[in-house]
């Protein structure tokens, strides 16, 4: 009979040096590790690791801030370079244009059989596949003494380049021999936030899918918020992933996906999925897959089942991509898979770069080549398959309901609709056109339906006019959030992945970008709402406070689930904001000390796959590679809990 796994906090086991009998206390405190223990910590500066550091003396000018660090570790995610030359003016708008009211379209039939399109590529990296992060700009403007003083991109510079490796130091003990290739590497988290809480949210479940990855999502609604403050916020380390043991300089490895379902946190890992304990990060099951994850599903269904879709082979060699054709369906509570499969067009598996659920419905979007696809996530059987002809589905979202993004039409002449769709047939109740002209779409809630566009350029932000249809698939409004202003964050190539904007309460919130505070030399920012009757700004404002950078999770219900980035002597939050009142409730606070603030920032937090449920944060990575220098330690995923 298989023995449980030891305990987090336990001695390396390929260590050569003796064990510690107890964990250091205090999260980073220096102390003698162990010879060969893995994620040892490094000689401490002066004062000791996690020390609050001195605040800088005041100065009666700005200080510039320090130079960008060089030599970043290669392949920490990074978030994207801006474009370099400003946005342009959106083109005059062709037909309709913006905010022009239309009937919806009659419904359309049902998708037809499998085929293979034309010019089908074969044996093609997956659609959607992550590439190598861009190393980071340094923004202008962003002065003062602090952590908050240096912009965010700097800060992840300087994370990458110090002793990230220190949080093992003072939180709990997660070790294993040298050559054990991480066996153990991803840990878990409890959620009892299944069932109905609030449409569409993400990262707290729905009625039709329960606890989901960590962009902010749907459609929160005057329902019951099931996040409640403990009675001490003050968070502590529950456990860390370490990330792979990667040799080459170049190698970049996928590791996209993670979910909470009851008692386990799953995080995908190279090759695998791995479930572990919410509290105290014990692996409770591995699950092995056919090859690396291209991407894991933004929601799992109300009976706790989640799909991923991985490349249908190992890599031979670094950088030699399988197409991402396995579809995987397992539960998240037990590891147990209930089926891997291809969709095939004339024999050839299609390649799939995204994957929503709705109620028993996984529908899995293609991109511009190679259309969408849906099967029954219980059994595998196929719903419908892409569809040959003019138009062809580039992808879905997911939750209460099901939304599709349609692209019509030759290379160069595409049009656009956005549908939704009977989730068990893939008949569309109904069809909104875009404008000639306007070549990508990304939905950031379902229910209600509302989604965003780029009006002229691809801008930073991924979205500069959002767009709330009715139930009828008619116009409500339009909102215009001008490029530069605000700081949420849509992935190109992606139907439902936008962080920092979350729609509920009939609105719709948004992050700005960050300003001078009122202290000298502080940053701030806020969060606004809009109205999605009106597209009119509410009046309602909800300020980060000096030092801190403030932006939706989810909803929680009718309250707002939100992060503010902290400064350099206080740690970050998560905070619950009642949806009429504004009241601020705090909910979680991590350690202050230097070590946590450098792992948080290398895990960009904004761009992450961030989750918050049931008084537990986690924060995962979906890239890893070789660490800069072997001082540092790459990790996969982060895990905080309120004491």
């Amino acid at each position: 009979m298989s023995q449980p796994p030891p305990p987090p906090n336990q001695p390396p086991s390929g260590g050569s040096g003796a064990p510690q009998d107890q964990p250091p206390k205090g999260f980073g405190a220096p102390q003698s590790p162990p010879p060969g223990g893995f994620g040892a910590p490094q000689s401490p500066p002066p004062g000791g690791f996690g020390a609050p550091r001195t605040p800088p003396p005041p100065q009666t000018s700005p200080q510039a801030p320090p130079p960008p660090a060089q030599g970043p570790g290669y392949g920490y995610p990074q978030p994207q370079t801006p474009p370099q030359a400003p946005p342009q003016a959106p083109p005059p708008a062709q037909g309709p244009g913006y905010g022009y009211l239309q009937p919806p379209t009659a419904p359309q039939q049902p998708y037809g059989h499998p085929q293979t399109p034309p010019g089908y590529p074969q044996q093609q990296p997956g659609y959607g596949f992550p590439q190598p992060p861009t190393m980071p700009m340094q923004p202008q403007g962003s002065q003062g003494g602090g952590r908050k003083g240096l912009s965010t991109q700097a800060w992840i510079i300087v994370a990458a380049v110090t002793a990230i490796a220190l949080i093992v130091g003072g939180g709990v003990w997660y070790a294993k021999g040298s050559g054990d290739d991480h066996k153990d590497e991803a840990q878990t988290s409890d959620s009892k936030d299944k069932g109905k809480g609030g449409k569409g949210e993400k990262g707290g479940g729905t009625g039709k899918a329960g606890a989901t990855i960590g962009y902010a999502g749907s459609g929160g609604t005057g329902t019951e918020a099931k996040e409640k403050a403990p009675g001490n916020t003050s968070a502590k380390v529950l456990f860390q992933v370490p990330g792979p043991q990667i040799k080459d300089r170049d190698q970049i490895d996928s590791v996209q996906g993670s979910w909470v379902s009851g008692s386990v946190y799953a995080k995908a890992a190279v090759g695998k999925i791995i479930g572990y304990d919410a509290d105290t990060g014990a692996t409770k099951w591995t699950l092995p897959l056919p090859g690396q994850t291209c991407a894991g599903s933004g929601q799992i269904t109300s009976t706790g089942i989640a799909a991923v879709v991985s490349e249908a082979a190992p890599r031979p060699a670094k950088r030699q991509h399988q197409p991402c054709s396995k579809i995987t369906a397992f539960e998240v509570a037990t590891g147990k898979k209930l089926w891997t499969k291809s969709v095939e067009s004339n024999g050839t598996p299609v390649t799939f770069g995204e994957l929503e659920i709705s109620g028993d419905t996984l529908a899995l979007g293609g991109g511009f080549s190679y259309g969408g696809a849906a099967l029954d996530i219980t059994t595998g059987k196929v719903l419908w398959a892409p569809k040959v002809g003019a138009c062809t589905d580039v992808g879905y979202a997911g939750g209460d309901q099901l939304v599709a993004v349609r692209k019509c039409g030759d290379y160069g002449n595409e049009t656009y609709e956005v549908q939704l769709l009977d989730p068990t047939t893939g008949k569309d109740k109904w069809s909104y056109k875009l404008p000639q002209g306007i070549d990508n779409a990304k939905v950031i809630s379902t229910d209600p339906v509302v989604f965003g566009v780029d009006a002229g350029d691809i801008t930073s932000s991924g979205v500069t006019d959002v767009f709330a249809l009715d139930d009828e698939g008619k116009l409500r409004s339009k909102i215009v959030l001008e490029d530069g202003k605000y700081e949420h964050d849509c992935e190109v190539n992606k139907v439902h992945q936008c962080h920092a904007i979350a729609v509920g309460n009939d609105k719709l919130y948004v992050p700005t970008k960050e300003h001078d505070g009122k202290a000298d030399y502080s940053q701030t920012n806020e969060i606004i709402s809009f109205s999605l009757a009106t597209g009119k700004t509410t009046g309602e404002r909800i300020d980060a406070g000096d030092d801190y950078e403030m932006w939706p999770i989810r909803m929680d219900g009718g309250n707002v689930i939100a992060y503010k980035d902290g400064p350099y002597d206080k740690g970050s939050q998560v905070v619950s904001i009642d949806g009429k009142s504004l009241k601020e409730t705090k909910l979680l606070e991590t350690p202050a000390s230097e070590a946590v603030h450098s792992a948080i920032s290398s895990m960009v937090p904004k761009d992450s796959e961030m989750l918050y449920t049931d008084g537990r944060l986690f924060f995962g990575q979906d890239l890893v590679s070789k660490p800069w220098s072997t001082r540092d330690k790459s990790y996969t995923a982060l895990a905080f809990g309120a004491k």
